[in-house]
This record gives C-alpha cells, structure tokens and sequence, in this order.
C-alpha cells in the first residue's frame, strides 16, 4: 500500500464523521468539541483568498501524498476514467479545460464516496503534428528529414519530447487533475507499442486488415494520407465550369469546380431513368483537350436534378468516382503525383494543380467547349487539419482495416446497453457513423509514428511480423506507419497493461466512463468500442459514454483565432484561479450542449469562493468546530439548515448521477451563498452571541458537510478551508456525504422560510422608506400567537429594530401574511431628500404609465404587434399602476415638514 489514509468499505477515512446520533468515532482525528468552545482561538486563515498561495502547495502535497494513485489489489469498486490523451505537442485549450473539469470532478466524488479511483492520464505522439514541428525545427538550420535520415530523425523527435513535448501536462497540474501521474503512459511507449503490434497481427491474420488501391484524403504539403478528423472544411470560393463534351446531338454538358481534373476522366455519368441522356448510355464521347474518347454510363449515384444530370467521372481523384469506377469496371487514370503537380503528357505537365485549372479552362474556352462559367462559387473545401493545405483525393496503395464486423459489434453494444451514451438522444449520431462506416485507411507516409510491423520478401513474400517475431532474413519492412487514431484506439486497455492479462486490466477494465466532446464521438469512440470489444472478448471499454458540448464566448459563438474571442484558460487561472476558472466552466455543463463562458462569469465565480472564505473563516473565528450534534439543544435555524443541506446533498447526488454539472453547480452555489452564508451564518452570529454554545457545532457540521460537496468543483480553496476546520488530512480522501433522513425537518423549514419572508419583505420596506441598511429604528411587530414569537429577538437583529419605548409613534406600517411591522422614522431620515426621491420615482412611473396606455391604446400597433410583445406592454402598464400607488403611499406617510 502507499501508506495514506484510505477510505474503508463504509467510504470513512481517519477522519471522524460527524452524525446527530452517537458515532462510534475511531480517535484517529482530534476535532474540536463542545468541551473546548469555552476559549475560542482564531485558525491561521488570511484575511482574504489567494489562490496562487493556495494551489501549488496543495497540489504537491495531494500527488506526495500518493491520494491520487490506485490500488488495484484493493477490494473496493473499481471507478475508472481513462484520459483522452492529448497531443504531445498541445496546450491545454478551454475545451481541453471543460473536459479535465468534469473528469476531475467525477473521479474525485468516485474516491470520496469509497471506491478504488483510477483516472489515467497519458499522451498521444500525434504523428504529424509532431513530424511537422520537429521539420520546422530542422528547417532552421537549412535541414531536411531526408538530409538527417530515418534513424536520425526519428530520434531526434523523440529528443524534442523529452525537452519540448508535453506542456500540456504542467498545465492539467495547474488545472488541479487529479490524475495518476504514477501510471501516466504515452502511446510510443514500450508497452503500447507491443499492444499496437499484437492487434494489428491479431487483426491481419483474421483477414481484417488488408492493403489496396483506393481513394483517400491526401496532404500534397505534409505528403501523407489523412483520416476524415484531421480534414477540416470550410466553404471557400471557386468557380463553377460547365463544359461540353462531344459533338451536336452526342454532346452532353457537365460542370466541375476541377476543371483540372477532366485530364484524368474516364467516363460521363448519368442516372438510368433520366430520359434526356437515354439515346447516349453505352456510347462514347469526345473528352476535351486529350482526343480520347470516353463512354457513357448510367449509374444510380448520379442526381438528375442537379445541375445538368450528367456528371464526369474521374476514378482516380474522386471517392464517389471512384465507386463509380469499380462498378463499371473503369480505369483509373492519375493525372498528377503527390505534392499535386500535374503529371498527364502534354501542354500542362509540370504544373501545380492551382496553375493547371486555368490553364485548362482557358484551353476549352478557345475551343469553345465552356458553356457557362459562375464565380464566386462558394462550395465546401477540405483542407489539411495541420497546415491548411487543400486535401487531395488521391488514388493510392494504402493499408485498410475491414470495419464491417467490429463496426456491427461496436452498434450492438450500445443497442443491448453494456454501453450506454449519455445523454441518450446523441446515441442516434453514433448508430449514424457505425452503421454506415466505410473501410478505415491507418496507413501514413510519415517517419513518426507505430511503423507497420508488415515485412516484404526479395520474391514478394508479405508476413505480418508479432512484437515477440523476428523478419525472415533480407525481408524489407513497409515503410509507412500507422494513423495515430490506431493506437490511441487502444487506449482505454494498452494503458492497462494489455495483451498481458495484468492485475491492473482485470481490476480497472471495463472503465466507468468516457468523457468526451460529441463532436469526435464519431472517430476516437467508436475506434475504441471496435477495438475494445474485438481484444477484451466482447467486453466494451466503456460502460457509459458521456458527452459534453464545445465551449463558445458568452454570446454562442464558436471560439476562434479569426474572432478573436479565444480565451486562454491558463490566462483565467492566473488571473482569477483555477477553481474559478473550473466553476464557471461547469455552471454551463449540461449534457450534450454547447457552454458558454464570459470574463464576467469568472469574475463571479471568484466571488463566490471568495464568499465561501469569508464565510468559513467568520465561523472559525468564532469557534465553528466538527465534532458529535447534540440531539436535544437545537433551534429552529439549526434544524432548518441540517434539513436543507439532506435536501441539497440528495439532489446533487441525483444530478451527478446523470452528468449534470450545471444543476450540481446552482444547486451548490444557491445553498452556500443564499442559506449558508446569506441566512445561516446571519442566525448562528445572533445564537452565538446569545450563548448557544451548539450553534458552534451545527455551523461546523454544515460547513464540513458543504466543503466534502463542492470539493469536486472547486478542489483548491475547498481543500484549505476544511483542513483548517476538522484538521483532517485531505479532502481528497475524506468520506463523500450522504442525505440523512432524519435530519429532514419540514417544520423547522417552513419555519424558518416564514422568517426569510417577514424579514426580506421589511428590509425592502425601509429601503422604500429611506432607511440605510445599518441604521436602527424602533419598530413593534404583532408576533404574539404565531410561530414566529420565538424568533422576535433574530429577527429585529436581522433587520436593526430596536424595541419601542413608551413614547413610540409609528409613522409606517407594513403588513406581511397577518404580521403588523409598525416603524417610527422620525429623525432618522431627511423627509425632504426622500419627499425630493420619491416625487421623482413617481413622476418616472407616470411617464411609463402614459407612454404604455398611448400603446395600448392604439388601434395600429394592437392589430399588428404580435401577441407576446402585447403581452409585455400590459406587462409594463400593470408594473407601472404598483409603482404608482406604492410611491403615493409611501410619500403620504412621510412626516409633516
């Protein structure tokens, strides 16, 4: 074991727990009790809440402490949350912020509530991001990767990750992840490197992995096949060319944006019922600039209703054309090699791809084939996710793995649910891509990365080569690697120690959840659930999949570099703490959907741990302390604060349960600021100064209670709040609260909501009065034979009355559910400035009111506004009338003079 304090099998740690019944209590844990309140020492807590004090030294401590490490011989649940590993080249970013947020929030809440947590960490070698950063490098001192070499290079990127890679993961430290930094894992490591090896063998000799002609996205920049996810696309301007081919009756028009391309045709496509092209299917035409002539054929790919319902067909350098090309047994003809350069015989060879469009379609102009030209044309564009050149279709001989049987499997597992997404209406976008998922190309023309462990004899012998297999002698291994979505597919297990049958697989395998942005749960998820159901025997990776939104600026919009509204979340942690920084990320997490996030908000949320401070800290100074409730000495305020906080704990358990960060958020936030903090520390203030010693006791069960609720949220100022009131070691293994039935108290909770009525309602009535929130009056209140007799002395303190003399004359009256407040404000206020307020408030309410009827009472705007906006203007006159006659009476009651 490593010797820190573990939960046992009731979620208890060393830290005694504080009941309203007996507790056995095990003395491990000295809290204060009520024989210690008589002399009240101050705990050392600053003045005010600095984060950069707090978050360093905490974190150090959390990970020296070994909290964060699992054990998987331990007999306890298993809670398992495998990191998406970020790139070895990234930064964390505020989608990365909001993932981490919530991962660190379920795995803290998983380890306090008793169970064995494992979130592991790692990251991904991210082939060409990395190969790419690592030729700029180079490229400084006039290198190229072929003036170093293979070898060479390859070691010199891993040279650059060791001394440049991986800032990203200081940043998830700043952050406050709780992750197990003992297993963190990297997806070239030795061990995952085996595993890549092992399935791909395991894979090949299934007869599911195989080597083909096909048409894959190509990179003309970084020289390498692409996967759909590293293809971003955008709608640029082109332009749209209609060309005829053929002569007189045997011509037929397409339209092309690649008019480049026409060099590589091989056929003219239309549909089989399109009556207008029936006399031509299985003929031939002429194909501009070239002399050849091509055939017609009718295929049911083709739209008649677009454009002119024939379409050119070019299998070499389109993936629809392609297919076409299989089924009427085409030959694919490439018309320009892999950096895009035009390589068919004639005036154009030699030309970039961009040079020869217009060239060409200058070329046809002359001949007079161009029959309409339209620009700007706006149409979707691929382009290369790292460098921004445009992707390629490009026919070329590349790796597959046959997707058919472990995409069927990986629907079935979520259709029978041993896996499940959450929320469960985005399941319909996973069936969408696994249901129809075409062969996945994993092969890269790169130099770093997984290399194919395929070997090739001097005859042309192929063998698949295991990770405990050494090649034939004078075989040559395939050049390429593989997509980097292959191995980091593998991750929920090759972390785990797979293909050995580890004490760490057995114990964390199947993991709890997956967290994860719905925008990939199309390639990195559905990777995982093939690959985890076809290794682990049928066992998903996942029980659950739950899915969070992309974080955009306050106003919805996707955060960009060409907005202008990225926001750094280092930036915000620096500035207003990662706790804040945390929080105002979550209040906007609700399952599936986008969250939106503001400057302004994050102030907020540094506001509220702020008040959690000053809150916790009032009440240490004033002897809060965490020990065994008496049962019998309880007030009303006492027994309404232990109910509401049994309310509070069972709902946020519920919302946790169904990934609702932003509930658990408001519901947290509401209770601490508004009745912790607003109202209870208000009431112990006034029990405290009256001698109730137990007040002590109810404040620091409460606040221990909420400190163990928010930890998962906000770990940082949590973390050094509790420790200063129950001397505990960590938060981080401390026991996860439950809802105690017992403790509800429906009475004491009406009670008290009684209390915050009458109170609330005269605070606003002397604000109307022009009384200052700390200036004292004398006031009589009619309590007498109703609940609230017992709370007359609370509640003059909450609202500064002082007991009326004998001479006492009231001058304002207030009547709140049968309750008289009579208040005498002679001499406390300038009845001229207040006359002067309250005329010009009442004039302003005038105003409205005319400018409202003057609407109502139009016959135009009536007939013609729609309904709500009427709505809102009644609204307005009805608001307006109130105002009226509560400034009217408020200015009668003023004193003479």
């Amino acid at each position: 074991m490593d010797g820190r304090s573990r939960p046992d099998a009731a979620g208890r740690t060393g830290v005694s727990r504080p009941h309203i019944r007996d507790s056995p209590g095990d003395g491990t844990t000295a809290t204060r009790t009520s024989l210690e309140l008589g002399t009240v020492t101050t705990p050392e807590l600053p003045t005010q809440y600095t984060p950069a004090d707090v978050e360093t030294r905490s974190y150090e401590r959390w990970v020296a402490e070994g909290y964060f490490t699992a054990d998987p011989s331990s007999e306890r649940e298993p809670y398992t949350i495998v990191l998406p590993p970020p790139n070895v080249t990234g930064v964390l970013h505020m989608g990365h912020a909001l993932d981490h947020s919530i991962q660190d929030a379920l795995t803290r809440r998983a380890r306090m509530a008793g169970k064995e947590t494992l979130w592991m960490p790692g990251m991904d070698h991210a082939g060409i991001a990395t190969q790419n950063v690592v030729e700029r490098e180079i490229a400084k001192d006039g290198l190229s990767r072929h003036d170093l070499g293979r070898e060479a290079f390859v070691e010199r990127v891993w040279q650059w990750k060791e001394e440049s890679g991986g800032r990203i993961l200081g940043q998830m430290k700043k952050l406050g992840d709780g992750v197990d930094w003992s297993r963190e894992r990297f997806t070239m490591d030795p061990g995952l490197s085996r595993a890549v090896q092992t399935i791909f063998k395991k894979l090949f000799d299934d007869g599911l992995i195989y080597r083909a002609e096909r048409i894959i996205n190509w990179c003309p920049r970084c020289l390498t096949a692409l996967s759909d996810i590293e293809v971003e696309h955008s709608e640029d301007e082109g332009e749209l060319v209609s060309i005829r081919y053929g002569e007189g009756d045997d011509s037929i028009v397409v339209a092309t944006t690649r008019a480049e391309t026409l060099l590589g045709d091989t056929a003219v496509a239309v549909h089989p019922s399109d009556e207008r092209y029936a006399h031509l299917v299985g003929r031939e035409v002429e194909l501009p600039l070239t002399g050849r002539r091509i055939p017609v054929v009718a295929d049911e790919h083709v739209d008649p209703a677009f454009g002119t319902g024939a379409v050119k067909v070019t299998p070499a350098h389109d993936p629809n054309d392609f297919e076409i090309g299989r089924r009427h047994s085409l030959p694919s003809m490439t018309v320009m090699d892999e950096r895009g350069v035009i390589t068919a015989h004639g005036p154009f060879e030699g030309l970039d791809r961009f040079e020869a469009r217009p060239a060409v379609v200058a070329a046809l102009r002359e001949q007079g084939r161009i029959v309409a030209e339209k620009r700007p044309y706006l149409h979707s564009v691929g382009h290369c996710s790292r460098c921004k050149t445009v992707v390629e279709p490009r026919l070329s001989l590349q790796w597959f793995v046959d997707v058919s049987p472990l995409a069927r499997a990986a629907g079935d597992a979520v259709r029978d649910g041993r896996t499940k997404i959450h929320p469960p209406e985005l399941a319909k976008r996973y069936f969408d891509w696994v249901d129809d998922m075409h062969d996945w190309c994993i092969s890269r023309q790169l130099w770093w990365g997984h290399r194919i462990p395929v070997w090739y004899g001097p005859a042309g012998e192929v063998v698949c080569v295991g990770p405990d297999e050494e090649a034939p002698e004078g075989y040559v291994q395939d050049p390429d690697v593989l997509d980097t979505w292959f191995s980091s597919g593998l991750w929920p297990f090759s972390t785990l120690g797979w293909p050995d049958r580890t004490p760490e697989l057995e114990k964390f395998y199947p993991t709890s959840v997956l967290v994860t942005g719905y925008d990939i749960l199309f390639f990195w998820v559905a990777r995982m659930m093939m690959f985890g159901l076809y290794a682990m025997d049928g066992r998903p990776p996942f029980q659950t999949v739950a899915l969070h939104g992309m974080v955009r600026d306050q106003f919805g919009k996707k955060m960009s570099k060409s907005f202008g509204n990225v926001v750094d979340p280092m930036d915000w942690v620096e500035r207003f703490g990662a706790d804040a920084t945390r929080f105002t990320l979550l209040r906007g997490a609700n399952p599936g959907s986008d969250v939106a996030i503001s400057e302004e908000w994050a102030g907020g949320s540094r506001n509220f741990c702020n008040k959690i401070w000053n809150a916790t800290r009032f009440a240490l100074m004033n002897g809060a302390a965490v020990g065994e409730l008496p049962v019998t000495e309880l007030t009303a305020a006492d027994r309404w604060i232990l109910s509401r906080l049994q309310e509070v704990t069972a709902s946020v358990d519920a919302a946790f349960e169904e990934f609702e960060f932003a509930k658990v958020s408001d519901l947290l936030y509401h209770f601490a600021w508004d009745e912790v903090c607003d109202w209870y520390v208000e009431l112990a203030k006034i029990q405290i100064a009256a001698g109730q010693e137990h007040t002590r006791l109810v404040l620091g069960h409460v606040l221990d209670a909420l400190l163990r609720l928010l930890h998962p949220l906000v770990p940082f100022v949590t973390e050094e709040l509790w420790r200063a009131l129950t001397e505990g070691p960590s938060l981080v293994v401390a026991p996860w609260p439950t809802a105690e039935e017992s403790l509800r108290d429906p009475s004491a909770e009406g009670e008290i909501l009684a209390v915050q009525n009458l109170v609330t309602e005269v605070r606003r009535f002397r604000s109307d009065q022009g009384l200052k929130p700390g200036q004292r009056v004398a006031a009589r209140l009619s309590l007498a034979g109703t609940a609230l007799a017992t709370h007359e002395s609370a509640i003059r303190s909450l609202l500064r009355l002082d007991e009326p003399s004998e001479s006492f004359t009231a001058t304002a009256r207030l009547d709140v559910n049968g309750i008289a407040v009579e208040i005498d404000t002679a001499g406390t206020i300038d009845v001229a400035a207040e006359r002067k307020r309250l005329e010009k408030d009442l004039a302003a309410a005038r105003k409205e009111a005319a400018q409202v009827a003057a609407k109502l009472g139009n016959e135009q705007f009536m007939s013609k506004a729609p309904d709500d906006v009427v709505s809102k203007v009644r609204d307005r006159a009805a608001q307006a009338d109130q105002d009226i006659a509560r400034l009217t009476a408020q200015l009668a009651a003023l004193p003479a003079g």
